[in-house]
């Protein structure tokens, strides 16, 4: 099942890539014997766990909820407001009142006790299907198995605070769908859908038995919408039009190497500058948008040539880059990796590319302050279910350049500035990451003040005491 997780599949490989081992290739061609639908199908034995009596993911939506004697920080100041109390009518927030007048007689009161009521909070590259399957499980080949993990992890997502997600590369539309529809607990998701990459790219994971294609002969990781391998202009067009076709809020292409593909090295680049702005033509035909993904500065630059409007990671940015990129107004989303505690166990030449993204991070940030450039946070947590509670860990290590304030805003509102991009193909119509009139009804009761005590959000399951999403009580302690 070494095709199913793109970006975790260095793991299979190791130093000297053991792509010719006996167990791989038997894993390999167990899934191969998986259609997409089947593989799709996995997500009907997590949905059946989740209608099992006694089951219950979340209370079910008062007509009227009053959350009441709060703390307001609403996802936007730099300060806290006092003695303010939040009503919600069905999914939205009906008001923001801070004259506590009486609540109405319909409503469900939660009294607060003077806690800290927040937005919830978002992550803007997250890997739904792939953050905490570890390879033992991939390695069976079971679709069930990997969407039954997948259902349990949604669920602790969400109970870390974490309310939205935009996933940046998965089979996951089947996924979100059971979740919108309330089959399974979990944050809401702005789909990518497969990667999109060229051949040797970052997250083409082929065997060399599938090189080259046999009779246009998709691989098992195209088979199940991890990957789209495009080495031509009408090719890539095809592949971008496809995952708008099955529901994406945005794109994703790989415009360079990436760390967990064995032999894709950081400083390469993919797609040509005409390419990339094919690809993002269509996206924007589509009234959304396409993020690069890039490390490398000639990398980034290209991809801002040809108009990208978000670029992912970018650790390896100089100084010039930063400068394009904000004389341009793109959008920078990357991640604060500070040590091999913040992802998975990395061998051969992924572990040396993580070395350079670990010596990359300071310097991006320190650009990023300096230029002024829009940045939103992610985690980008994968294969790993040991490290998947490191996600509000992975948002604190911010405060080694950003203020409490500044953390909290942007895993709010800055980040839902960025998914606001997918404009008319936006999942969800409304604000996201603030708390005023008329937004979704996604926020978060804290047990103590995380604009004093960011690390507060490391420990959510004793700091959070109520997770409301979609007007829906999800968690409550109080």
């Amino acid at each position: 099942m070494i095709r199913l997780g793109t970006k975790y599949q260095h793991l299979v490989h190791g130093t000297g890539c053991g792509c010719l081992s006996p167990v791989l290739q038997q894993a390999s061609r167990r899934l191969d014997e998986f259609s997409r639908r089947s593989f799709l199908a996995g997500l009907g034995a997590a949905a059946v766990t989740g209608m099992m009596p006694g089951r219950s993911f979340a209370q079910a939506p008062a007509s009227k909820l009053l959350l009441s004697k709060v703390r307001l920080f609403d996802g936007k100041s730099d300060k806290l407001r006092a003695g303010v109390q939040v009503l919600i009518e069905g999914n939205r927030i009906a008001s923001v009142d801070a004259t506590n007048s009486a609540p109405p007689s319909d409503a469900t009161v939660i009294d607060c006790g003077d806690r800290v009521l927040m937005p919830g909070m978002i992550d803007a590259h997250w890997h739904t299907l792939y953050a905490a399957v570890p390879l033992a499980v991939i390695a069976t080949g079971d679709p069930g198995f990997v969407f039954s993990a997948s259902t349990a992890e949604a669920e602790r997502t969400l109970m870390r605070g974490f309310t939205t997600v935009r996933d940046l590369g998965s089979p996951v539309f089947s996924f979100k769908q059971a979740i919108d529809s309330g089959v399974i607990p979990g944050p809401r998701i702005f789909p990518s859908g497969a990667m999109i990459t060229t051949s040797g790219g970052h997250g083409d994971l082929r065997m060399p038995s599938e090189i080259p294609p046999d009779s246009g002969r998709l691989s098992v990781s195209e088979l199940v919408g991890a990957a789209a391998i495009a080495d031509s202009v009408g090719d890539l067009k095809q592949r971008v039009r496809e995952q708008l076709l099955q529901g994406a809020s945005q794109v994703k292409i790989v415009g360079g190497g990436g760390v967990s593909s064995p032999r894709s090295p950081l400083d390469m680049s993919t797609f040509s500058e005409e390419e990339l702005r094919a690809a993002i033509d269509v996206a924007r035909d589509w009234n959304t948008y396409a993020t690069v993904h890039a490390y490398a500065p000639n990398t980034v630059q290209r991809a801002v040539a040809a108009g990208a409007a978000c670029i992912e990671h970018a650790h390896l940015m100089d100084e010039e880059t930063a400068r394009i990129m904000a004389d341009k107004e793109v959008w920078l989303s990357t991640q604060p990796f500070l040590s091999t505690e913040d992802v998975a166990q990395q061998t051969g030449p992924s572990a040396e590319r993580m070395l350079q993204v670990f010596a990359g991070t300071p310097r991006i940030y320190e650009l990023v302050r300096k230029h002024g450039i829009k940045t939103a946070w992610g985690s980008d947590v994968l294969f790993s279910p040991e490290i998947t509670p490191r996600q509000g860990i992975m948002l604190t290590h911010l405060s080694n350049w950003y203020t409490n304030a500044e953390t909290l805003r942007v895993a709010t509102s800055v980040n839902a500035e960025l998914l606001a991009l997918s404009n008319l193909r936006n999942p969800y119509p409304g604000k996201l990451g603030i708390i005023e009139e008329g937004a979704l009804a996604d926020m978060l009761v804290v047990d103590g003040n995380p604009l004093e005590d960011i690390r507060l959000i490391e420990d959510p399951g004793k700091n959070l005491a109520v997770i409301v999403k979609d007007g829906k009580v999800h968690k409550n302690t109080l």
